[in-house]
């Protein structure tokens, strides 16, 4: 049961180290100092109910929808190759006014912002529900499968919640608009990595 508890925990933590979508978001309301804990929960819990809807019904969905895998990675690659270019728009023009003079987000416009990269984004789903999904299978002890999802859940509120309290002590480096730039430049370019392995992998 432990090693399902690791497994589930660094599987869970690899998906999500990269710098995604929904990690850029996070790292921005960190580094700006806004609804940080607001916006933690969200992607936290928004985890949590995809990892366990892809450990309770992975072997269901994908006998009644076979070609849904293919779909969120095409649709996947769509999204991924999007928000980098927005990104890369944004360090061209130099748009940081929000950054730069802490003027924050409502959090209800925080929230629609979250929700959009979070449940519009079909690589989410690709992590959640398909790769550990998968992975889960191999536990046919119930206790053994709520561990390995227990785990990875708690590797997702930790990690968020690291990373946006966390964020804090960079803060300072970011008063300039070159460093906002670099920021979104890197951002722009995990994104196009992760498509360009998830185009490998059709």
């Amino acid at each position: 049961m432990i090693s399902a508890g690791l497994t589930g925990f660094f599987t869970s933590l690899s998906l999500i180290l990269a710098i995604g979508a929904q990690n850029s978001m996070i790292l921005r309301q960190g580094l700006t100092g806004h609804h940080v804990f607001w916006a933690c929960v969200f992607c936290s819990v928004s985890d949590a109910i995809l990892i366990v809807t892809g450990i309770a019904g992975f072997n269901f969905t994908i006998k009644q929808y076979p070609l849904l895998p293919m779909i969120l990675t095409i649709g996947g690659i769509v999204f991924l190759i999007t928000y980098g270019s927005r990104r890369l728009w944004t360090a061209y023009n130099g748009h940081y006014a929000a950054e730069l003079n802490g003027q924050p987000k409502s959090l209800l416009a925080l929230i629609a912002s979250l929700f959009i990269v979070t449940w519009l984004n079909p690589h989410v789903y690709l992590d959640t529900l398909i790769l550990l999904g998968s992975i889960s299978v191999q536990y046919n002890n119930m206790s053994e499968k709520i561990m390995f999802g227990a785990s990875a859940v708690g590797a997702s509120f930790i990690f968020f919640f690291c990373l946006g309290y966390g964020a804090r002590v960079l803060a300072p480096y970011f008063q300039s608009e070159n460093f906002w730039k670099i920021l979104d430049i890197g951002i722009a370019f995990i994104m196009f990595s992760i498509a360009i392995g998830l185009i490998k992998s059709l």
